[in-house]
C-alpha cells in the first residue's frame, strides 16, 4: 500500500513540475508582449523548459524562445522606426539568437504525431518571423564588420545564407539568388578572411567563385592570399591559373604566378608568361624590366637582359629599376671581363683585355649616374659608381662618392 502510495505522489509531482514548466513557456511568452517587456526574466523562464525532460522536445518550448529574440529584436528595430535611438549589440545578438531556436522548433513540428500525422503547429509563424527579418541579418553583418566583430559580422552573413537555403523557403523570396544573396555571400568570405581561419575563408571564397561576375576577381585575389599565408605553392598557382581563365584581362593572376615562376627558377615559363603579359599590355615597362631580369639572373642571357631593359627605359625614362638594371648588366659584364684579363700574362693581351672591360664600366657609367639624378639617395646606386669610378680612374668623382658613403 505504501508502494502504492509513493508511486501515486511522485507521478503527482512529475506532472506537476511538468505543468509548472508548460505555464513557465506560457509565461514567457506573454511577458516579452507590449511597453513592459521583461526579456530577463522570459529568458529565465525559457531555459527552464529548454532543459526539462518534460518540456525540452516540444516545439513550443523552442518557439516561445526564438519568439523572446525576436521580440527583443523588434523592439529596438521598431526604436530605429520612429526615430528613437536603438542599442544595436542588444538588438542584433538577439536577432543572431533567433535562428537556432526556430530552427529546432521548426524540425520538432515536423514529427509525426501519435497517429503518425505531421500538423504544424508553428511553421507558419516561424516563416513570417525569419521571412521579415532576413533581409536585417545584412544590417547586422555590416554593423559587427564596422565594429570588427569580423566572427559575428561572418555569423550574420552566414545566418543570412542559412536562412535562404532552408527547405521552408523553397520557391518563395528568401530562397531567391538574387543581389543581396551574391553581395552577403561576399561579404560572408571577407569576414573569413578576418577570423584567423584559413580553412574557414578558403571555404567561404571558394563558395563564392560560384558567382564568377560578382566581384570574382577580388574574390581569387583573396583566395590567393589565403594560399600565400599557409605558403601553399601548389594552390597559389592553380588558383591563380584558374582564375587567368575566368579573368583574362586582369594582369594582378598573370604577374603573380610570373613572380611563382621566378622565386621558383621555373625561367622558360616565366619567359612564356612574360611574353603572353607584353602581347596583352606592350607599353608596360615593368613588364620588360621583369623579362629583362629572368634572362640576366635564371638564363645568364646578357643579350636578351640588355634588349628587354632597353624597352622599358624606352618606355619609361624615368624608370630607375630598369636603368639601373641595365646599368647593372654592363658593370657585371665589366668585372668578369677584367677578371679575365687578371688571368693574361702577356702584357700586351692583358692592356688589351683591360681596356675591353673598361669600355663596359664606360656604358654602365650614364646608367647609374641617371639613376642617381633620379633617387640621389639610393645606397646601391652609389657603391655602383664608387666601382666605376674607381676602375675608370676618375678621382675627383670618386672621392665625392667616397664622401657619401662615409
Amino acid at each position: 500500500m505504501k508502494r502504492v502510495l509513493f508511486l501515486s505522489i511522485a507521478l503527482c509531482v512529475a506532472v506537476a513540475a511538468a505543468f509548472a514548466q508548460k505555464k513557465a513557456v506560457s509565461t514567457a511568452q506573454s511577458i516579452v508582449k507590449g511597453d513592459k517587456a521583461d526579456f530577463a526574466e522570459a529568458r529565465s523562464l525559457i531555459q527552464g523548459a529548454l532543459e526539462n525532460p518534460e518540456t525540452k522536445e516540444d516545439p513550443k518550448t523552442w518557439y516561445v524562445a526564438g519568439y523572446i529574440e525576436d521580440q527583443q529584436f523588434s523592439a529596438e528595430r521598431m526604436k530605429e522606426m520612429i526615430g528613437q535611438k536603438s542599442n544595436q549589440p542588444i538588438m542584433y545578438e538577439a536577432l543572431l539568437k533567433e535562428l537556432s531556436f526556430f530552427e529546432k522548433a521548426h524540425a520538432l513540428d515536423q514529427l509525426p504525431d501519435a497517429k503518425g500525422k505531421i500538423k504544424p503547429k508553428f511553421e507558419k509563424d516561424i516563416k513570417g518571423i525569419l521571412s521579415a527579418n532576413h533581409v536585417y541579418y545584412i544590417n547586422s553583418g555590416a554593423y559587427y564588420f564596422e565594429e570588427k566583430e569580423y566572427s559575428k559580422a561572418y555569423e550574420s552573413f552566414e545566418q543570412f545564407l542559412k536562412i535562404s537555403d532552408l527547405s521552408m523557403f523553397e520557391g518563395e523570396k528568401p530562397a531567391e539568388r538574387d543581389s543581396n544573396y551574391m553581395t552577403v555571400r561576399f561579404y560572408a568570405a571577407v569576414a573569413a578572411t578576418q577570423l584567423n581561419e584559413p580553412e574557414t575563408a578558403i571555404a567561404a571564397l571558394k563558395r563564392a567563385t560560384q558567382a564568377p561576375d560578382f566581384r570574382g576577381t577580388d574574390v581569387y585575389q583573396y583566395l590567393y592570399n589565403e594560399y600565400d599565408q599557409l605558403n601553399d605553392t601548389v594552390n597559389k598557382e592553380n588558383i591563380l591559373k584558374e582564375a587567368m581563365v575566368k579573368f583574362p584581362d586582369e594582369p594582378y593572376f598573370l604577374l603573380n604566378l610570373i613572380n611563382i615562376y621566378i622565386f621558383s627558377q621555373r625561367n622558360e615559363e616565366a619567359v612564356d608568361y612574360l611574353n603572353q603579359a607584353i602581347q596583352k599590355d606592350p607599353s608596360n615597362s615593368m613588364l620588360y624590366n621583369a623579362l629583362g631580369s629572368v634572362y640576366e639572373d635564371g638564363l645568364r642571357d646578357s643579350e636578351n637582359a640588355e634588349k628587354n631593359f632597353a624597352k622599358a627605359i624606352e618606355i619609361n625614362p624615368e624608370y630607375t629599376d630598369a636603368i639601373s638594371n641595365l646599368g647593372r648588366v654592363f658593370y657585371n659584364q665589366a668585372i668578369n671581363k677584367q677578371g679575365d684579363a687578371n688571368m693574361i700574362t702577356d702584357n700586351k693581351m692583358y692592356q688589351a683585355a683591360l681596356a675591353d672591360a673598361k669600355s663596359f664600366f664606360e656604358k654602365a657609367r650614364p646608367y647609374f649616374e641617371r639613376a642617381r639624378e633620379i633617387k640621389s639617395d639610393e645606397i646601391t646606386y652609389l657603391i655602383a659608381l664608387r666601382g666605376i669610378y674607381y676602375n675608370l680612374n676618375m678621382g675627383k668623382e670618386l672621392a665625392e662618392i667616397e664622401e657619401l658613403l662615409k
